[in-house]
């Protein structure tokens, strides 16, 4: 069964790294780790995700570009805010990103 793919978007390296691991611990989810808004949206354009996650350090401009990029480009790609609150919090975000997608296929 193939992974299903959710880029993590943030500038602090060893937090994106700590999310990409709780998320590469679920046998059904692979993380990718963009650092900057540029290489989120060339990986956005060369990638099928199914879920985009932001953390902390993208400015809100670059946010609101990349959501207008999403809509345009990748309509039903949802895009989640995750700042923190432990693993659980994590993958209930993810989850429910995922519940949604699938209501909207």
């Amino acid at each position: 069964m193939q992974r299903i793919q959710i880029l993590v978007i943030g500038t602090n390296k060893p937090i994106m790294e700590t999310i990409a691991r709780l998320i590469d611990r679920d046998g059904l989810w692979q993380a990718t780790i963009a650092f900057s808004f540029e290489d989120a949206l060339a990986m956005c354009s060369q990638q099928d995700f199914k879920v985009v996650l932001i953390g902390g350090g993208i400015a809100e401009e670059e946010e609101l570009v990349l959501k207008q990029y999403l809509l345009k480009n990748k309509r039903n790609l949802p895009l989640v805010k995750h700042y923190g609150g432990g693993s659980g919090l994590l993958f209930a975000e993810i989850h429910q990103a995922l519940s949604n997608t699938n209501k909207h296929q």
